[in-house]
């Protein structure tokens, strides 16, 4: 009797953990994970305009709506006053992270590159409340 018990338990057991298991599911596109709340992610090629803040922050216009805040590591000395830049993804077209990214911008002795450490797609509310010359 204590046999069937223990394998009653351990049948149990292991079907908890199956149910518990997360079930990995691969975007299709980078917007996917967005919708979902995971993961916010634009296509470069959709990245219409930018705006710095200042040598620490820059601001991104992906399409019509969307606002993206880049944060870099350190600092990107002059990009508040560049007229270009080139958002450049390490890993395929798409940047999901701040790892997955590199703002280029050009200098006096060639171009300048800065690594992003962070992102966070602003909110209409954020946008709203930017500095006219921090919004792309």
């Amino acid at each position: 009797m204590k046999s069937k018990n223990r394998v009653a338990a351990a049948v149990l057991g292991l079907a908890a953990l199956g149910l518990s298991s997360p079930q990995g599911a691969v975007a299709k596109s980078p917007l996917e994970g967005a919708e979902k709340g995971k993961r916010q992610c634009f296509w470069t090629s959709q990245v219409n305009n930018f705006a710095a803040e200042n040598d620490r922050v820059v601001n991104v216009r992906v399409g019509v709506r969307e606002v993206y805040r880049l944060e870099i590591f350190g600092t990107c000395p002059e990009i508040d006053w560049t007229q270009k830049i080139a958002l450049v993804s390490r890993h395929g077209s798409s940047i999901c992270s701040g790892l997955d990214a590199e703002i280029v911008t050009p200098s006096a002795i060639g171009p300048q590159r800065c690594t992003v450490r962070n992102i966070r797609k602003l909110t209409p509310a954020e946008v709203e409340t930017l500095p006219r010359k921090a919004r792309p």
